[in-house]
C-alpha cells in the first residue's frame, strides 16, 4: 500500500497561484505514476494531471493545459501541482493519487481544499 499526504491548499483570489504538494510513503517502489484529481461541490471527481514516475511524461485535462503544471521530485517521492491564473471554477477538493504497476489509480490521499474567491 502507498500512503499519500497532500498539502498547499487554501484560499486564493481569482488570478492567483497555488502550488500543491503530495508526498508518498510505504510501497513507493511500486509507483508507476502519480496524479491529481479534483472534486467540486455537487460534481463528480475529475482528472487534472498525471506524471509517470519513470521518464516524467505528463498528461493534463484538456481544459487545464497551460494553467496547471505537474512535476515530481524523485528522491522525495513528491509530486507537485502548480496552478496559475486560478478561477472560481477551480474551487474544489484536490486529491493526490498513485497508480501502481499493472493497476489503476489505487491509492488516494485525503485531499486538500482549494478555494478561489475574492
Amino acid at each position: 500500500q502507498v500512503q499519500l499526504v497532500e498539502s498547499g491548499g487554501g484560499l486564493v483570489q481569482p488570478g492567483g497561484s497555488l502550488r500543491l504538494s503530495c508526498t508518498a510513503s510505504g510501497r513507493t517502489y511500486s509507483i508507476n505514476a502519480m496524479g491529481w484529481f479534483r472534486q467540486a461541490p455537487g460534481k463528480e471527481r475529475e482528472f487534472v494531471a498525471a506524471i509517470r514516475w519513470s521518464g516524467g511524461s505528463t498528461e493534463y485535462a484538456d481544459s487545464l493545459k497551460g494553467r496547471f503544471t505537474i512535476s515530481r521530485e524523485i528522491a522525495q517521492y513528491t509530486v507537485y501541482l502548480r496552478m496559475n491564473s486560478l478561477k472560481p471554477e477551480d474551487t474544489a477538493v484536490y486529491y493526490c493519487a498513485a497508480q501502481r504497476l499493472g493497476s489503476t489509480w489505487s491509492d488516494w490521499g485525503r485531499g486538500t481544499q482549494v478555494t478561489v474567491s475574492s
